[in-house]
């Protein structure tokens, strides 16, 4: 997985926008809390060579909401994944509407899934590692068109685990 701290965030530095913040919950120690912004854009990325080579890889935002979150589920967010020559663009929400049956849904791709350690997670996508030597996969999530401020989530990190 990598850490939230190792991720990049739009205002990510600016307190008033994104903030690091201790949690029990998180095998980390700390996590990024969105406080406040118009527009969400994050990335992060791991080496191709940290992952077993021949392999298909499914990537995951494991994640929380803050009680009273909000401005996270419309429009969706645009999930970009880039490995070598690879890249390839779907659609996520992160926070799903209050009328939205998460049990019927929670085993369709880009839906979200709670963990069994307390954390939620949403599949961004698959990718394959072919030698392990194409440079980083890149993950990127954004919501820059609707300029409404989103508030309350919460990011431990991005995982990345062999599809099975």
């Amino acid at each position: 997985m990598v850490p939230s701290r190792n991720m990049w965030m739009e205002w990510g530095n600016v307190w008033r926008h994104w903030r690091r913040i201790s949690h029990s919950d998180s095998r980390f120690g700390e996590v990024a809390e969105l406080v406040s912004v118009c527009w969400l854009d994050i990335a992060g990325s791991i080496n191709s060579g940290l992952l077993s080579k021949k392999t298909w890889y499914t990537a995951y935002i494991v994640f929380k909401l803050a009680s009273g979150a909000y401005g996270l589920n419309a429009p969706p967010q645009k999930v970009s994944i880039s490995l070598g020559t690879y890249s390839s663009d779907s659609f996520i929400t992160l926070q799903q509407d209050d009328d939205d049956d998460d049990d019927e849904e929670e085993d369709e791709k880009g839906k979200r899934k709670l963990r069994d350690d307390g954390w939620m997670e949403i599949e961004l996508g698959d990718f394959y590692n072919d030698e392990g030597d194409k440079g980083d996969v890149s993950i990127r999530l954004s919501q820059c068109e609707a300029l409404h401020f989103k508030h309350g989530l919460l990011i431990e990190g991005l995982e990345f685990r062999p599809k099975i």
